[in-house]
């Protein structure tokens, strides 16, 4: 599980750093031909790797409600992120994949409930959710290098 977390955490710093100089109008502009936004994908990132190791364990996410109805799968953006709240989400962004390990090491993830994600692969314990969620936020870096070109 070790690797996960490293590659967790260099995948986000990598992103951070393809996004770190951009205005928040470039952050929150959807591209014709885009149903998203960069600001979008980012935050989602944070609420899915909670909903996929958290939630999904019985557990509180460590995200607020809002942001995971604004942000989760199915959603789209309803709102321009403030670059306040931006800055807050970054935070979370970097401090959360530490947080996880941390509980993961910690013994916190004692129960998991079956979760058959949209791809047919399913979850069956945290280290299924940690590891998928590696394929995830690799699909939306994706997307992000995408919408770069646009912005």
């Amino acid at each position: 599980m070790q690797k996960n977390f490293i590659d967790l955490r260099q995948t986000r710093k990598f992103l951070q750093s393809k996004i770190e100089n951009l205005s928040i109008e470039q952050l929150n502009k959807i591209p014709k031909g885009f149903k998203n936004n960069i600001a979008w994908n980012f935050t989602h990132l944070v609420v899915t790797q909670q909903l996929l190791c958290y939630k999904l364990s019985n557990l509180d996410c460590l995200v607020s409600k809002e942001m995971i109805e604004n942000f989760q799968k199915g959603s789209a953006p309803s709102y321009e992120v403030t670059t306040e709240e931006f800055e807050k989400i970054k935070a979370l962004f970097m401090q959360l994949p530490i947080k996880l390990e941390e509980d993961y090491n910690a013994g916190v993830f004692k129960e998991y409930s079956t979760y058959p994600t949209s791809i047919g692969v399913t979850l069956n314990s945290v280290e299924d959710a940690i590891s998928f969620n590696l394929y995830h936020e690799g699909i939306h870096l994706g997307i992000i290098l995408q919408l770069l070109k646009f912005i």
